[in-house]
């Protein structure tokens, strides 16, 4: 029996390893024609669209100015840009420095949301946001976020010249990537997600996940779907499938960039990714239920997916792991042998390929000092998230179990000081 259970495991694995490496062709042929429709959709000239460009803060003071610095340079008609920074119950600076700027650009306003609308996390701000706006696009960007100039620009180019796309999602890079080992982890760990998972979905399957950043939606739609989930820790999965049940599909266009900011302890690494966790095992949950209700079946395939991978694959690895290591000390009578050795070695090596290969996308993260933290990331950061993983699960059933009121964590920014140490 456990010998079945060791095969099974690491036969859902290699599913999963397989099927990555699948989605990183498709990954790499999306990089290669992205970009061809750019020139003819600029000649075009299509009237430009008025723009709400939101703005969810909670005690961000340490990093709002730089944010909105970055808004008010962006390449887009300010006469037909809003930028609201909707100040969210904060105890600190971030609503008098963004109503300095309020005051010295007609372009940025500023919502201060209040009691009993205060204070209900991401999705709550955003609805406040769109309430007060005007734009037939609304775009959205988290407090840490520095968008390229012509991010903005390029979202709006796309949803112009693609009817079908009720969104456009543009590419993040990490800002403070070199800070410390942590940081070039995550930053490997974006690049992979973003050229394998986003990228490649799309190019196979025209499939995409919204982010939580850097994205466009038509003010008509979000205003059908009744604007975002309150409940949901990971508002922007669960948006995602709401946008295609309601027959849009998502584009993915690398071409609009924008820059923010990641954790840079394990601290408040652990804290962000158990609310990403949490958020998706709670959209997985919420639809899974209604799986074949769904009007767009391409997404039960995405659904598939995401229970896959938050619950079978993990299930996998954490069963084939406690079984190789209780037969150190208990015979189960478990014969790895040389297969499952050369197998373990073949994942092993699958792996690194996989994610050189998105990082030779982003030229100037192909290196040689990156191919090293690759490897050791699988023995350390990728392990973390399986007991990551493991204590969402248990925080999700704890809080169904006991109908507890959902809590939505902040990520912590950090600053420099004059040393170019990192402060919060």
């Amino acid at each position: 029996m456990a010998e079945i259970l060791f095969y099974v495991s690491l036969t859902m694995i290699w599913i999963m390893l397989l099927y990555h490496m699948f989605l990183m062709q498709g990954g790499y042929l999306h990089y290669l024609r992205y970009r061809k429709p750019i020139e003819k959709w600029e000649q075009a000239k299509a009237p430009l669209p008025k723009v709400s460009i939101l703005i969810p803060a909670h005690n961000e003071e340490v990093v709002i100015e730089r944010t909105i610095k970055a808004m008010v340079r962006l390449d887009y008609p300010k006469d037909l840009l809003e930028i609201i920074v909707v100040n969210d119950n904060s105890s600190d600076r971030t609503g008098e420095i963004a109503d300095s700027y309020a005051a010295k650009y007609p372009c940025v306003q500023v919502v201060h949301t209040k009691p009993p609308n205060a204070g209900k996390g991401k999705s709550g701000a955003l609805n406040q946001g769109l309430l007060h706006s005007s734009g037939e696009i609304i775009v959205v960007y988290d407090a840490d976020n520095t968008p390229e100039r012509l991010a903005v620009r390029y979202l709006i180019l796309a949803m112009q010249n693609d009817p079908s796309a009720g969104v456009i999602v543009g590419k993040f890079r990490v800002v403070n990537a070199a800070r410390n080992l942590l940081t070039r982890f995550i930053n490997i760990e974006t690049i992979s997600f973003q050229w394998m998972a986003q990228a490649g979905r799309f190019n196979w399957f025209g499939v995409t996940t919204i982010p939580g950043t850097n994205f466009a939606i038509r003010r008509s739609l979000i205003e059908q779907l009744g604007g975002w989930d309150e409940k949901a820790l990971a508002e922007d999965t669960e948006l995602t499938i709401r946008v295609y049940d309601a027959g849009y599909y998502i584009r993915f266009f690398p071409a609009a960039i924008t820059w923010e900011q990641e954790p840079e302890t394990w601290k408040v690494w652990w804290k962000q990714r158990t609310r990403w966790a949490r958020g998706n095992q709670y959209v997985v949950l919420k639809f899974m239920r209604h799986l074949f209700a769904l009007k767009k079946k391409r997404i039960v395939f995405d659904l598939v997916y995401f229970f896959f991978t938050y619950f079978m694959f993990f299930m996998g690895v954490i069963v084939s792991d406690l079984l190789f290591v209780i037969n150190l000390f208990v015979d189960l009578h478990l014969d790895v042998g040389i297969v499952s050795i050369i197998l373990w070695i073949l994942a092993f090596f699958l792996y690194a390929t996989e994610v050189m290969i998105a990082l030779s996308i982003e030229k100037t993260e192909f290196t040689l000092k990156n191919f090293a933290i690759v490897l050791l990331m699988y023995f350390t950061y990728s392990q973390l998230w399986i007991a990551l993983v493991i204590y969402a699960l248990y925080l999700e059933i704890k809080r169904v179990l006991f109908r507890q009121e959902t809590k939505w964590y902040k990520t912590e920014r950090f600053s420099k000081d004059k040393k170019g140490e990192a402060v919060s």
